[in-house]
């Protein structure tokens, strides 16, 4: 039997929204251990005064096991 924790954290990057979620996952793993899913749930990005996209952003529902 399992039990998993399911948080929502959030990942940025100037270059896509695939990046972010990588960065994002990235830092998780840094401090939690035993990640199992990812599911992205929002994508959004925020344009400059320019018209350009200066970021991807994209929200995570990410779980983990909690240890026995």
């Amino acid at each position: 039997m399992s039990v998993y924790k399911v948080i929502d954290i959030v990942g940025t990057s100037p270059d896509s929204w695939e990046a972010a979620a990588a960065a994002a996952v990235a830092k998780a793993s840094t401090s939690l251990r035993d990640l199992r899913v990812a599911e992205a749930r929002e994508f959004d990005l925020t344009i400059g005064s320019d018209g350009s996209v200066e970021a991807y952003r994209v929200k995570l529902a990410v779980s983990f096991k909690f240890e026995d």
